[in-house]
């Protein structure tokens, strides 16, 4: 199958010609990322292979039908990027991979906490300088906290299993209980007790129409002051502006991000040499108590090449004619 694939960079391709080995489809690779401007760059192809930026809106999905292409390979878990209604009219099946190393995404969360607690980030910078000095680097233990998790799929669970090994109370909440978290004494609760009694508060729901801002102001109140919270999962399940004011009122003591809800114009590219135009995000990175990583939570060997294996497999699998397990419908799936 002739396959275009965008937002790639040297090390995907390197991944996605290994696991192509077997299956010989044709591959095209675009560093640019798939959108209205960019979408000729599909014509003639009967795949697009696409990651977490690209634009597959109606517009694009018309765009790409009138151009051949019968099959979307989505290189992540999340499809939130994709008009699955308009998908499903066009006959355009979607597929994508629905794990690859929930390891990856939880142990890089659980850096983002123990950084953030224990300042080794600003500790790090200090001592290159010649600065031993202790002040304003005090932590707290983890052991006997409570940690909220929203969102209790893969990765989640891995995130709940490395937290009871803390020593630390789960609270957790999810549409669709995961019975094996049983297993850390985690208890599921609504969204306004684990608001309300959590110490730490991570986020590894999918984004979708009811979760979209699901941390808002409203959310945000009924916080504990000084609350950490940490999201590796999608960037509009925060209301940034939302906590910017909480950041500057002291309701959020620390924030991880991982992801951001404007990110596409900024995370996967080097822009060291100008100014960000981004005011929020700018501002972000003037509070001391906000670490952001840039979507690098997923980036380990294991995961890019799960990644690429399955991203192949599955489109071997639809040129088959057979159905996919992976393919996405427009029910609800979760993450």
């Amino acid at each position: 199958m002739k396959v275009a694939i965008f937002s790639t960079k040297p090390y995907d391709r390197s991944f996605l010609e290994a696991a192509n080995a077997q299956s010989q489809h044709q591959l095209a690779f675009f560093e640019t990322r798939l959108t209205f401007e960019t979408v000729t760059l599909a014509a003639g192809f009967e795949a697009v292979c696409v990651f977490v930026n690209d634009q597959l809106d109606k517009a694009v999905l018309q765009a790409i039908h009138e151009g051949g292409t019968r099959l979307i390979a989505l290189r992540c878990a999340g499809f939130n990027n994709v008009d699955l209604l308009t998908a499903k009219n066009l006959g355009i099946r979607v597929v994508r991979v629905p794990a690859y190393s929930p390891y990856a995404v939880a142990e890089h969360t659980v850096g983002i906490m123990l950084t953030l607690n224990r300042n080794i980030h600003r500790a790090y910078n200090r001592v290159r300088d010649g600065n031993f000095a202790l002040d304003g680097l005090l932590g707290f233990d983890l052991n006997q906290l409570t940690v909220g998790i929203i969102g209790t799929g893969q990765i989640g669970s891995v995130v709940a299993k490395i937290m009871h090994g803390f020593g630390c109370h789960l609270l957790v909440y999810d549409p669709y209980p995961n019975p094996a978290l049983s297993e850390f004494h985690a208890r599921y609760v609504q969204l306004p007790e684990l608001f309300s009694v959590a110490d730490i508060i991570t986020l590894h729901c999918p984004l979708t129409p009811e979760t979209y801002h699901l941390i808002s102001t409203q959310a945000l109140h009924q916080m504990k002051h000084g609350v950490m919270l940490i999201n590796t999962s999608r960037g509009a399940l925060l209301d940034t502006q939302a906590v910017i004011n909480a950041l500057k009122s002291g309701k959020i003591g620390y924030l991880g991000l991982d992801v951001y809800e404007e990110e596409a114009d900024l995370f996967f590219e080097d822009l060291s040499g100008r100014v960000i135009q981004d005011d929020v995000f700018s501002r972000l990175l003037t509070l001391p108590n906000v670490l952001i990583t840039g979507h690098q939570a997923f980036f380990t060997h294991n995961a890019l090449e799960q990644i690429a294996v399955t991203t192949m497999s599955n489109i071997s699998t639809v040129e088959r004619g057979e159905t996919s397990p992976n393919e996405v419908t427009t029910d609800r799936v979760r993450s």
